[in-house]
C-alpha cells in the first residue's frame, strides 16, 4: 500500500468481495502487536464486515456511513462487482467543491 500511496485495498475471493485491508488494520493487528507481516495471511488482518455503497449513493450518505461506522473507505459495488473505492479524502474534496460552487453562485447572485 505504501508503494502505491493508498490507504486501503479490497480483498476478493474469486469474484466476491471478501474484505478490506487498511493502514488501520495493519497498524492495529500487525505493528502494534509486534507480529511479522511477512508470515501473516491477509485474511488474518482484513476487515471482513465491509460496508459498501453503489454508484448512486450520495456524498452525504457516504459521509454518514463513514461517521456512523468510524471507517475511512467504502467499496463501490455495481451489479455485484467492485467498481471503485471511496475514501474519506474523496468525500472531503467533494464537500469542499460543493461549498465553493455554492459560494460562487451566491456571489454571482448578489452581484447581479
Amino acid at each position: 500500500m505504501a508503494a502505491r500511496n493508498v490507504g486501503a485495498v479490497v480483498v476478493a475471493e474469486g469474484d466476491e468481495l471478501a474484505g478490506i485491508v487498511s493502514e488501520r488494520d495493519y497498524a492495529r493487528k500487525v505493528a502494534l502487536c509486534g507480529r511479522d507481516a511477512a508470515s501473516m495471511l491477509v485474511s488474518e488482518i482484513m476487515t471482513a464486515e465491509v460496508h459498501t455503497v453503489h454508484p448512486e449513493t450520495t456524498v452525504s450518505e457516504c459521509m454518514n456511513l463513514m461517521t456512523e461506522h468510524r471507517i475511512r473507505h467504502l467499496p463501490v459495488i455495481e451489479s455485484g462487482d467492485v467498481v471503485g473505492l471511496v475514501s474519506i479524502g474523496d468525500i472531503v474534496l467533494a464537500v469542499i467543491a460543493e461549498r465553493e460552487f455554492m459560494i460562487s453562485q451566491l456571489e454571482q447572485y448578489i452581484q447581479s
